[in-house]
């Protein structure tokens, strides 16, 4: 599966896919083969920020 393009939407997959199946993004960037830097880039880019201690970008 791709990642979504749109910023608002990859927060909500990335969120998602955070809370339901992974422990860290860190562990769901490995899975789906993605860059973490372009992930936090891209989120950060709409104000979000990985919070690793609730594992979720608020």
């Amino acid at each position: 599966m791709e990642m979504p393009k749109d910023p608002v939407m990859l927060l909500s997959f990335i969120n998602t896919q955070l809370r339901d199946n992974y422990d860290s993004l860190t562990e769901l960037c490995q899975t789906y083969s993605v860059d973490i830097n372009q992930i936090n880039k891209t989120l950060l880019a709409i104000d979000y920020v990985y919070d690793k201690s609730v594992n979720q970008f608020v």
